[in-house]
């Protein structure tokens, strides 16, 4: 149970941190970009920036959390990556559509698409060997 648990919660910092870094370049674009001024300007944009600051870190965790529940011995790789990936990529996708400073739109064909990913992972789960929990 505890490396599913791990695996959810890598899924969340690493949706988490994507989601962040979108919201933070959008006022870094506004001003010009990234890399207008080189490279060291960068990296003070990025630490001066929370929502970029909060998405690194939610990297960083999510790789530690990632990198522990694939220590588990049955928690196999090709069954990890695609909840990670697969469900991941459907939690952005929704949150993007919701979030009032993203407001992407999510046509029906793209909401379908979300469910035929996630439907895809759920076969995936359902034809691997059982996780101990």
């Amino acid at each position: 149970m505890r490396y599913v648990l791990a695996l959810f919660v890598a899924l969340v910092l690493n949706a988490c941190a994507n989601l962040l870094m979108k919201v933070g370049m959008k006022s870094v674009e506004a001003s010009g970009g990234l890399f207008k001024d080189g490279v060291a300007p960068a990296f003070k944009t990025v630490l001066t920036s929370a929502p970029l600051l909060v998405g690194l870190t939610c990297f960083v965790l999510n790789a530690g959390f990632y990198m522990y529940a694939l220590q588990s011995k049955s928690l196999k790789i090709s069954l990890a990556y695609p909840i990670m990936v697969g469900g991941g990529f459907a939690f952005i996708a929704v949150i993007a559509r919701l979030h009032p400073s993203l407001a992407e739109r999510l046509t029906w064909g793209q909401f379908a698409g979300v469910g035929l990913v996630l439907a895809g992972v759920i076969l995936i789960a359902a034809q691997s060997e059982r996780v101990p929990m």
